[in-house]
């Protein structure tokens, strides 16, 4: 046992407990910067009352477009929707055997799954508390099924700690319980609380940290089978003469500590955004894109890419040209009013007439580069050999992460798992490979946590977001100095033309913030049209 386990002094256990704190701390930077805010959908837009003969153009058909277009539509408004790709739903995309896609740079990927199987590139989970999404999925008929957030029997793993051997999750998070248990029942015992407790409220407190963190009669956290009985057997109980359960051996707490998982775990596992209860669309979570798209599919233009925006005070007119055909013949749409749901890193190369301030704005926010890897295997030997059923692996190898499928599971045959997914600096080496060196690279990595890769691999594909040409990016980037100088200027209305996306949200990188800001979008300008 550690010397500190022995009489820990103030410092020592302060220092201990703030490591629990880094990930709340993480987490309360992550809110301040609007990544984990609960929506504030209460219900859908109740629009009416359109000026006789008002139109409006939307331009881009992923979620925050098509909600946009729905409720204007409801509220009278002759909508017409613009869009770059052959197909709705912007980033909300599953990809499926069959599917391909060019990159900037000409290379094609192509997803050959075996039917059945499926991959989501781009969002893949939903809180349960991003209430809108689940109020038009209800709306449209997508059907939802759970999703395994945290399951006790996936990794963490580190390349330099625990002799590179993968640990599994729930095994850390009680060995980290019964060794914080610990250092507090010392520190209750020699009387190193800064408040002072009566004898009645130390005993009871010293009760429920043996219990929280199975510590012997002596408050230590050891070898024992109580221990295992949280954190798990290295030999598990069975029946007739089948061998004896043994106990295992918890983690040190030094070893622990050095490693760094606190971060995989207080920053994944125990925050609101992340929180175990979260969702996915049956099927993929392109069937949410899809969903909106039908119910909006007579008023979309596909394969349409804008190469103009031009207001006036009178009304908007777009120029774009085929984007299969990008030499072809520019076409033009005009209407009253717009609403622009373009991302920003497309939408800042491309002529458009808007004030000063607003263009500063548009320019103001970079978009993170991600890159994810799906890895199809001829059976789920994450579930035959592992008992790892949903949830993710956390490593400090490129990869990041193993997503584990939440559907299918005791199917036999092939299976599909998230095989690497990282963003911003980590993704950088991704990035740069070639498509099919990317899956040699997520092969090569992943071998080191299931050994089962190389003989079991099947088919690969990949997503790498800044290389897609109609986003140039996975989404937005704020930072608390950026919205406050930009954000409101960019979610203002713009003579006759609104923003809309994701980017024009307090909850980047999610549908939900985009749906939001489509709501929001067109609220504002029904009031300003009327208003007119």
């Amino acid at each position: 046992m550690l010397d500190n386990l022995k009489s820990p002094t103030r410092r020592q256990l302060l220092t201990m407990i703030g490591k629990t704190a880094g990930g709340a701390a993480m987490y309360q930077a992550m809110t301040t910067l609007g990544f984990a805010s609960e929506s504030s959908f209460k219900k859908e837009l109740e629009l009416s009352g359109a000026p006789a003969g008002a139109s409006i153009i939307v331009l881009g058909a992923g979620l925050a477009g098509l909600t946009a277009a729905y409720e204007l539509r409801k509220a009278g408004y002759k909508v017409t929707v613009l869009e770059y790709q052959n197909r709705g739903g912007g980033r909300s995309i599953t990809l499926k055997g069959g599917d391909r896609y060019t990159e900037l740079g000409g290379e094609e990927i192509t997803c050959d799954f075996e039917e059945g199987n499926y991959f989501n590139p781009g969002p893949w989970r939903l809180p349960s508390h991003h209430y809108a999404v689940f109020h038009y999925c209800k709306k449209f008929g997508v059907e939802m099924q759970p999703f395994i957030q945290q399951n006790s029997r996936a990794y963490l793993h580190r390349t330099q700690h625990f002799n590179g051997v993968p640990q599994r999750l729930g095994d850390i998070q009680h060995d980290i319980q019964g060794h914080v248990s610990e250092l507090l029942s010392k520190a209750v015992n020699v009387g190193s609380l800064d408040r002072q407790v009566t004898t009645e409220d130390k005993e009871k407190l010293l009760e429920a940290l043996k219990g929280w963190g199975a510590l012997d009669k002596d408050y230590r956290y050891k070898k024992s089978l109580e221990t295992s009985k949280q954190r798990g057997f290295s030999v598990y109980p069975g029946g007739g003469l089948m061998p004896n359960e043994q106990a295992s051996t918890p983690l040190p707490l030094d070893d622990i500590l050095q490693s760094g998982v606190w971060g995989d775990i207080y920053a994944n596992h125990t925050n609101y955004m992340h929180s175990p209860t979260m969702f996915q669309p049956v099927g993929g979570m392109g069937k949410i894109g899809d969903a909106f798209t039908r119910e909006c599919q007579d008023m979309i233009t596909l394969n349409a890419k804008v190469t103009e925006i031009r207001q006036d005070d009178s009304g908007v007119t777009v120029s774009y040209v085929d984007s299969n055909n990008e030499d072809g013949p520019v076409k033009t749409a005009r209407a009253d009013w717009c609403v622009c749901t373009i991302p920003l890193s497309i939408l800042s190369q491309l002529p458009i007439n808007v004030s000063k301030p607003m263009r500063d704005a548009i320019a103001a926010v970079p978009y993170e580069t991600s890159f994810k890897v799906g890895l199809e295997f001829k059976r789920r030997f994450w579930e035959e050999d592992e008992w790892i059923y949903g949830g993710v692996t956390y490593t400090d190898m490129p990869i990041k992460q193993i997503s584990y499928p939440s559907q299918d599971m005791f199917k036999s045959g092939s299976g599909v798992l998230l095989g690497g997914y990282g963003y911003g600096p980590t993704s950088y080496k991704f990035n740069s490979l070639a498509p099919q060196e990317r899956i040699k690279a997520a092969l090569a990595y992943g071998k080191h946590i299931h050994p089962q890769y190389l003989k079991e691999f099947r088919s690969g594909t990949s997503m790498v977001w800044h290389r897609m040409p109609w986003t140039l990016g996975c989404y937005g980037i704020w930072t608390k100095e950026t919205r406050d100088q930009h954000y409101k200027t960019l979610c203002s209305i713009d003579n006759r033309i609104v923003l809309a996306g994701e980017h024009c949200s307090h909850i980047p990188a999610w549908q939900e913030g985009a749906i939001l800001s489509g709501l929001d979008s067109a609220n504002r300008l029904h009031q300003r049209a009327k208003a007119v």
